[in-house]
């Protein structure tokens, strides 16, 4: 790897982390870049998982240190999403590269749209809560889809945690919480399955600790006004290139 496949995750890592501070969806542009600089299908989505870590718990430690606090009442949401994300991983590191390519590249575009259409929580929170044992089944299915594809899952947390009746401030300081906590379980299967690439995980974990840190500070109005039309662009022209279009 060269220096400028090195300042590319770097970048791409930041804005990736802010993208997934203010909502989600930043392993849209992550995973993609990885194998653009060389990394089979797989190897990338291991090796992207380094970069969610530190970003996400960097996210978490300065909504922390602002007052927020979202550890409270979580262990509902918190324990199924990590026995999920432990079976999601275990089963997508058995997968070949190709197909995982393949199916990554045509989950891009949904997810797309559900990160450029902010889920409306308002609306969701007024709708009668889940009972526990929903909110448990919701949580576990969405730790299997983040344990194996990661991409868009910090919306989808959201999501759920506005219909479970969760304060959206407080949602926010969770979903980075669940997502560091079902990362660092599923980390164990691609580091098992040799699905990590430490030369490209480096550079790119810098860049999502810097963009968690700075992506808790930023004015979510204007964060995605920023972050919006670089999503679109680079998710439709790099989903394009999975699918061998070009």
């Amino acid at each position: 790897m060269d220096l400028i496949d090195s300042l590319l995750l770097l970048g791409v890592g930041i804005v990736a982390s802010i993208i997934n501070t203010l909502a989600g969806g930043g392993s849209l542009i992550t995973v993609p870049a990885l194998v653009l600089v060389g990394a089979p299908g797989t190897v990338a989505n291991g090796t992207n998982r380094v970069g969610i870590l530190t970003g996400t718990l960097n996210a978490a430690r300065t909504f922390s240190k602002h007052g927020v606090k979202g550890m409270e009442g979580a262990t509902r949401i918190l324990v199924p999403a990590v026995l999920g994300s432990v079976v999601g991983s275990t089963v997508v590191s058995q997968i070949a590269d190709d197909t995982f390519e393949q199916i990554f590249g045509v989950l891009m575009i949904p997810i797309l749209v559900l990160s450029l259409r902010k889920p409306d929580t308002e609306a969701l929170a007024e709708k009668p809560q889940w009972p526990v044992w929903v909110t448990s089944l919701v949580f576990f299915a969405i730790g299997t889809y983040g344990g194996a594809f990661q991409v868009g899952v910090g919306l989808m947390i959201l999501v759920a945690l506005a219909r479970a009746g969760v304060d959206l401030l407080v949602a926010n300081h969770i979903k980075v919480i669940a997502t560091a906590l079902f990362t660092f379980f599923a980390l164990p299967a691609f580091l098992l399955n040799d699905r990590i690439d430490w030369a490209l995980a480096l550079p790119l974990a810098v860049g999502f600790a810097f963009g968690g840190w700075l992506g808790a500070r930023i004015n979510v109005a204007a964060g995605t006004r920023v972050v919006r039309p670089v999503m679109i662009v680079a998710v439709l022209a790099l989903s394009g290139r999975l699918l061998g279009l070009y």
